[in-house]
């Protein structure tokens, strides 16, 4: 960052590269929509290029970063709660077309041949993406930071504007939360 900070393009690409996908990943979890998340991830990206004069290294880079993601993704939420968007579905469309879930599209796959293994790794992640998703926006994004980015509590502290003490409460009763969500599927075997 301090060569971006410098003007240096070459360094700027390779910081794209290094952080995009996990940038992507994070808002996608965040917002729920994946093109909606790689919008996104380029407004990071552009607030990142912005504010690169301004940058002191005080603390890592990834939660400097981080902020900034967690920061775009809080307004995309107000913004979307603001707005009400409406999906038209044209029939001609759908005919030829593959279901979009990748359930469907394994059951449905000419090949009946699909091992079960992979079919249950499917289903447990979108179980998983699915407890997640109904986790409160705090709670979600100290998953993904601690889960997904690997960040320590001061890391995700510093992220979120919050003390340690305050992220170890809010992933405790995130771990809680998805325990309860996750209990009916891994008890069971039922899709809550």
């Amino acid at each position: 960052m301090l060569l971006v900070r410098d003007d240096d393009a070459a360094a700027f690409e390779e910081l794209m590269l290094r952080y995009q996908r996990r940038v992507v990943t994070v808002l996608e979890h965040l917002v729920g929509k994946r093109d909606l998340a790689e919008d996104l991830a380029q407004d990071v990206f552009m607030r990142v290029y912005r504010s690169r004069k301004t940058y002191v290294p005080g603390s890592r880079f990834s939660t400097w970063l981080f902020t900034i993601v967690n920061n775009v993704a809080s307004n995309a939420r107000r913004s979307l709660a603001r707005r009400k968007e409406v999906q038209i579905i044209n029939s001609a469309d759908q005919s030829g077309s593959q279901p979009a879930d990748p359930l469907e599209r394994m059951a449905t796959a000419a090949s009946g041949l699909m091992p079960t293994r992979q079919l249950d790794k499917t289903e447990m992640g979108s179980i998983v993406r699915q407890a997640v998703q109904s986790l409160n926006e705090r709670q979600r994004m100290a998953v993904l930071l601690s889960k997904f980015e690997d960040m320590s509590y001061n890391d995700i502290a510093e992220t979120m504007g919050m003390s340690v003490q305050a992220i170890k409460s809010l992933l405790s009763r995130a771990r809680a939360n998805l325990k309860e969500a996750l209990a009916p599927y891994l008890q069971e075997g039922t899709v809550p």
